[in-house]
């Protein structure tokens, strides 16, 4: 008798997903970047919902972003949090780090970044170089009322990403160059806006974006300071003030996404607060702040080192 329930249960949760497809895909036949979607997850990841998780969100990302930053993040307790980051999180890159990703030049082999990323899973990275590289607009500055500009700004970096957002987003994203990908990193860098890498266990559990994200905006870095949600890795380094040419402008502790830096006279540093990645130095007119190793912050996400 139960194994008919579960027989009939199972067949229709296969008839819900295949219509769940059909409806997201416009009653038309799969496009090429679904199908390679579905391949990769398998069949475990059709049964778990996994697939679907991830379909959902490369697909109307701004309003996953908008429910689990407003709906999901308050509701939370701590151990929730912490499951949750473990599922989904992101890695503090430098702004040298993020250049050296995509004008990667040689296949990084795929590989346990535990080290790297302190989580218990989507700890993989799978590259092959040059990396594939397409843009487009950010969901967490796409759902607030005034956004930092521009929107386009999130990476999606390798296959099957790279084809899934092209397909499915055909008139608010684009493939970038290694050379548009470096510019698009640079100007984002002069606002004054940080590089981080995002893993996701759902679907390969590995490294599939860089996003380029502003403290106003960035749902990952509201849902740390407001709600305790562990969602970013420090880069691995902290940073450093030189007293001696330091002006106190302010520059550095206006821009500082994680409240990490505050005017004493001159600017002073929140070794605890602090996630390394680099803001600071790169706003500072007087060039008085920079980036020191520090080795209780984990280990640098840098995949010039990664198969060396």
């Amino acid at each position: 008798m139960w194994r008919s329930i579960a027989l009939v249960a199972l067949g229709m949760l296969l008839v819900s997903m295949v219509l769940f497809w059909l409806y997201a895909e416009r009653w038309r036949p799969l496009r090429p970047s679904t199908w390679a979607f579905l391949r990769k997850a398998g069949w475990r990841g059709a049964l778990n919902l996994s697939a679907v998780h991830a379909y959902v969100y490369g697909r109307w990302t701004k309003q996953y972003l908008n429910l689990l930053t407003n709906r999901v993040f308050p509701r939370l307790s701590a151990a929730g949090r912490n499951r949750w980051a473990d599922r989904y999180h992101g890695k503090v890159l430098t702004h040298d780090q993020a250049r050296a990703i995509v004008t990667l030049n040689r296949e990084i082999p795929r590989r346990d970044l535990e080290q790297i990323i302190p989580y218990a899973t989507a700890r993989d990275l799978v590259l092959k170089g040059p990396p594939e590289v397409a843009v487009f607009p950010c969901g967490c500055r796409q759902r607030r009322t005034n956004p930092c500009q521009p929107i386009q700004v999130c990476m999606v970096i390798g296959q099957p990403f790279v084809d899934f957002v092209l397909e499915h987003h055909p008139k608010t994203s684009r493939r970038l160059s290694q050379v548009e990908a470096v510019e698009l990193l640079e100007a984002e860098h002069q606002r004054g806006h940080l590089h981080s890498a995002w893993f996701k266990d759902v679907l390969l559990g590995r490294f599939y974006a860089i996003c380029n994200c502003c403290k106003c905006c960035c749902g990952g870095i509201e849902a740390m300071r407001k709600y305790g949600v562990p969602m970013v890795a420090s880069s691995g380094y902290v940073a450093h003030v030189d007293q001696t040419a330091c002006t106190a402008c302010g520059a550095c502790e206006d821009k500082c996404p994680f409240g990490a830096i505050r005017m004493n006279g001159t600017a002073t540093v929140s070794r605890q607060t602090c996630m390394g990645c680099g803001v600071c130095a790169g706003q500072c007119p007087a060039q008085a702040m920079g980036l020191v190793r520090d080795e209780e912050k984990g280990t640098p996400f840098d995949v010039r080192l990664l198969d060396s």
